[in-house]
């Protein structure tokens, strides 16, 4: 984890949100905004992860199931399911996620490095933010969503 670039008494503005039942979270610098579930349109042949696209003010973007991207089974849209709008990387994704659960300013020093256990898990986090009795997973998103994802979902020209 690199940590380099923020000393221990920093603050980290981070949004959470959860996906089955467990809480992850990534930096506010990186959303450009939230909204409620609303249907998509699917994309034919479109990779797993992208259940399909909306229009945002004139320009379509992908929606990725983030659970799906995490490894984990599909998440269930309904009323409550929220998309967040991130910028990463040059290009603009939405990510749908159960809920969104709050935005918090943490310390540096709360933010944990992940066990060597965690293996390959790891590559699209950070670490564990520790918040009381929760545990809250860091995603990167910018590991996450590299330059390769646009294309292989046709979102470049």
């Amino acid at each position: 984890m690199e940590k380099s670039y923020m000393s221990q008494n920093e603050s980290l503005e981070i949004i959470a949100f959860r996906l089955h039942q467990q809480e992850f979270c990534v930096k506010t610098t990186s959303i450009r905004e939230i909204r409620g579930w609303a249907p998509v349109t699917p994309l034919p042949h479109a990779p797993y992860e992208v259940i399909g696209v909306m229009n945002l003010r004139g320009t379509v973007i992908p929606i990725v199931d983030l659970a799906i991207k995490l490894g984990m089974a599909g998440t269930e849209a309904n009323e409550r399911s929220a998309i967040v709008v991130t910028d990463v990387n040059g290009m603009t994704v939405g990510l749908l996620v159960d809920g969104v659960s709050d935005i918090l300013t943490v310390s540096m020093d709360k933010l944990q490095p992940l066990p060597q256990a965690a293996g390959t898990s790891s590559a699209f986090s950070d670490g564990i933010i520790t918040q009381g009795q929760s545990m809250i997973c860091f995603l990167n998103l910018e590991r996450m969503f590299g330059n390769d994802d646009a294309a292989d979902w046709g979102m470049v020209a």
